[in-house]
């Protein structure tokens, strides 16, 4: 059974704004560059433009900010040139870095080659993917915190200190005063059996991307509609509804299928799948607003918004990030922004 949402006028949460945001992510720096081809091996080609931002992580802890909540990213930053660019653009956004530092390792990046067709990523992993089972003792999430952990803190050495936090302090999902959020990645099948198993048995929400969702629903044995159905003229709509139906019922855990101006399909365990419609934009951005949707989301729930109006806002704030993208990097608005498009105040350019 699908349910639409239907745009309303806000209860505004009456919850002081005093919740936090804690990202246990990971923030690196992409430096990207624009190319007329591919080079092949051994090749050469020239790039018309060169783009540093910071990634990862990051991009979650900035929507969460300009959104109005305080947000605190908790991983490891290096000690270098790219350790530093991290640390100014933390503090440059409000965020404060609660995790811990290393003296003896920079920061990583990420090589991201554009031809205008097709993304190439070369990484170059750093001190963010440096951790330990030790990397998350320090974390006390407080009562009303929402917790983010990204699909590429499971897959190194930090994964050890994810599931010691897990066992520290969410053994129990029915009695976990924080609310936890995952963003997977497409690379899933890198995380290991048991700490994939633990992170299902959190009973955490996910929030997925179609791709991300049928990585997950693989591993996990969930029969998977006909990919036919999800390409432009097949059943998109039916098909996603049945994706997140079916995923959802298996996690039994609260699931978001994002797609873009499409809105995203949200079900919560024991009820129906609700589509929440997106905004229709523009396609100008070379980058995916997935980080800025999962981090005006969080910003809600520490708000104390429902998790369909949370999505709702998300919905817009994402929108209005590729409207105002940067170099092709989608730019999260504020908190007011987001808020009157989301209320029907406001009017994209793309509408």
């Amino acid at each position: 059974m699908l349910h639409e949402f239907m745009p309303h006028a806000f209860t505004r949460p009456t919850r002081p704004q005093a919740a936090s945001v804690l990202s246990l992510g990971q923030v690196w720096v992409d430096v990207m560059m624009d190319v007329n081809e591919m080079p092949p091996s051994g090749g050469f080609s020239v790039s018309q433009a060169v783009n540093a931002t910071i990634g990862g992580s990051f991009r979650v802890l900035q929507a969460a900010s300009r959104m109005g909540s305080p947000a605190k990213h908790a991983g490891i930053i290096g000690n270098g040139m790219w350790g530093t660019a991290v640390r100014e653009a933390l503090a440059h956004n409000g965020i404060d870095h609660i995790g811990q530092d290393r003296l003896d390792s920079d920061t990583g990046f990420r090589l991201v080659l554009n031809d205008g067709e097709h993304k190439t990523f070369i990484a170059t992993y750093g001190a963010e993917s440096q951790g330990d089972v030790s990397t998350f003792d320090a974390i006390e999430p407080r009562v009303g915190d929402v917790v983010h952990i990204s699909g590429n803190t499971l897959m190194d050495h930090s994964s050890s200190g994810i599931e010691a936090f897990f066992a520290r302090t969410a053994l129990d999902p029915d009695d976990r005063p924080y609310t936890l959020v995952i963003n997977p990645t497409n690379a899933l099948e890198l995380v290991s059996e048991q700490l994939l198993e633990n992170v299902v048995l959190a009973r955490p929400i996910w929030s997925c991307n179609r791709q991300e969702a049928h990585t997950l629903a693989e591993r996990l044995g969930v029969p998977l509609s006909d990919a036919k159905k999800f390409t432009v003229g097949g059943a998109f709509d039916e098909a996603m509804e049945d994706l997140c139906g079916s995923l959802g019922e298996t996690l039994r855990a609260p699931l978001i299928l994002r797609a873009g101006s499409h809105g995203a399909w949200v079900r919560e365990p024991g009820g129906a799948v609700t589509h929440v419609p997106g905004f229709p934009v523009k396609s100008v951005h070379t980058r995916s607003a997935g980080a800025c949707h999962t981090g005006a989301f969080c910003a809600m729930l520490a708000q104390g918004w429902s998790m369909l109006d949370a999505v709702h806002i998300a919905n817009a704030a994402a929108s209005l990030a590729i409207e105002r993208n940067i170099a092709g990097v989608p730019d999260c608005p504020d908190r007011q922004d987001a808020l009157a498009l989301a209320e029907g105040h406001g009017q994209g350019k793309g509408e």
